[in-house]
């Protein structure tokens, strides 16, 4: 079976009816304007709330060194294993599941699971794992690096990591083969493994592409800690509000998010029929994806940046920070396009890259009886529950971001300008939620 089209693909083959579009975006831009004028006058959100306590048994268990130092080691026998199939396994995607490890079970499972439980990422690591035993064997704090991570680059080469993957799945000419997927692969975890030995643990804050995904996504999870250090029930919103302003912030949403708008938008026939007649060969039609990709990215992150500074009553330093101190309110819009965008694939061709861990090497395996298994279609045969779960999926994003950035501009803009102040910002977001139900719905 064929696991990957063209990476992990978009979601070309299940378009959402126009009638769930239309009502998804009319709902965005209810909500949207009834928080700004009428529902929400004062700022609410606190990431200090104590929340709900969950049992003191589950911080002890999370955090006891043998549990960690067990999933450490699993991690890194996961990793190992992941290299041995790519580098000895076959070279066609149809037979190897390396491709689907990385575009699906990494790139969107670790996301989901970062969504739904906090930053898993930062404890599945395998360059974390690395750097942990180490600095363990060599008495260093974690946090004691040979080099100083400069805080000037703030998340930039985050976001140059994340770029690079975009670019694989999105603008290479052979994004599924095993070969482009084991480069990046093992550049990930070279990078990644060097960066933290030399800077000490802000490097993966900071750089790592997945973990500062997935720390960001973990920011709208509705499990945080409370200030003892223990898991707490918590309102998203409130866990989101805690999310630090650093420079790249914005460039990290926008190559999210605008990745995503150009993984759908490259499904339109139009789109197809430049490429086809564009001519000379895959160097071609590489060029124009890749500045395709680099368009969408670029008016995302320019929108947004202009649309936060579009605001009076404050000083040029305080509006040259706002773009920053606001992009957090794109982290719940990244989080819905995440799942309806990539919801199918986790479901169904998650299935179909771990049935082919069943013979991972051709020698005629059939490892835990997976060779006997099939894939069940549980999404794709029932278009009206998917339709709906992309289309809430999408509006829940919308309507959090929208409060997240809301509330932060309460705290932030003078009385005079609360309103007018973030006109612009709302406008802007409305605008994303209506197109990415547009480009759902066309594609």
């Amino acid at each position: 079976m064929t696991v990957l089209a063209h990476g992990i693909g978009g979601a070309s083959d299940l378009p959402i009816p126009l009638s769930y579009a239309l009502v998804g975006a009319a709902w965005a831009l209810t909500f949207s304007f009834a928080i700004l004028l009428f529902a929400w006058r004062a700022p609410r959100l606190d990431p200090r709330s104590p929340g709900i306590a969950l049992p003191r048994v589950l911080t002890r268990v999370v955090d006891a060194p043998i549990v960690r130092a067990t999933i450490s080691t699993l991690g890194l026998a996961a990793t190992i294993a992941v290299l041995a199939v790519a580098f000895f396994g076959s070279s066609d995607p149809a037979d190897n599941p390396v491709p689907g490890v990385l575009y699906i079970f990494l790139w969107v499972g670790v996301m989901v699971a970062s969504l739904l439980l906090g930053p898993v990422w930062k404890v599945l690591s395998p360059p974390r794992a690395l750097h942990r035993l180490v600095y363990g064997l060599a008495r260093r704090p974690l946090e004691h690096g040979l080099l100083r991570c400069p805080r000037r680059w703030g998340r930039w080469p985050a976001a140059l990591g994340l770029f690079s993957f975009v670019w694989l799945e999105l603008a290479y000419s052979d994004p599924g083969s095993v070969a482009a997927v084991t480069t990046w692969l093992v550049g990930y975890l070279v990078v990644t493994t060097t960066g933290l030995l030399l800077c000490g643990s802000a490097w993966s804050r900071y750089c790592d592409p997945l973990e500062v995904y997935s720390t960001l996504l973990g920011r709208s999870s509705a499990i945080g800690r409370g200030r003892d250090g223990e898991f707490v029930l918590r309102s998203p919103l409130d866990n989101l509000a805690g999310t630090p302003a650093r420079i790249g912030s914005v460039a990290v949403a926008a190559t999210l998010l605008g990745s995503t708008a150009f993984d759908s938008f490259s499904a339109f026939p139009s789109w197809r029929a430049l490429l086809a007649d564009a001519g000379g060969g895959e160097f071609t039609s590489t060029v124009l994806r890749t500045l395709g990709l680099l368009g969408f990215i670029v008016i995302v992150g320019a929108g947004f940046h202009f649309a936060a500074r579009a605001t009076g009553g404050v000083t040029r330093a305080e509006r040259a920070r706002l773009p920053a101190r606001l992009a957090h309110g794109l982290t719940p819009i990244v989080a819905g396009y995440l799942v309806a965008h990539y919801l199918t694939f986790l479901v169904e061709k998650g299935q179909a890259t771990a049935i082919l861990f069943a013979d991972p090497f051709q020698r005629g395996w059939n490892l835990a009886g997976l060779a006997d298994r099939d894939v069940d279609y549980l999404l794709s045969t029932h278009p009206a529950v998917l339709g709906t779960v992309k289309v809430l999926a999408v509006l829940t994003g919308h309507i959090l971001g929208v409060a997240a950035a809301h509330d932060r501009c309460l705290r932030l803009l003078p009385p005079s300008h609360r309103l007018t102040g973030q006109l612009t910002l709302m406008l802007l977001m409305v605008g994303f939620t209506f197109t990415g139900l547009y480009l759902l719905f066309e594609a």
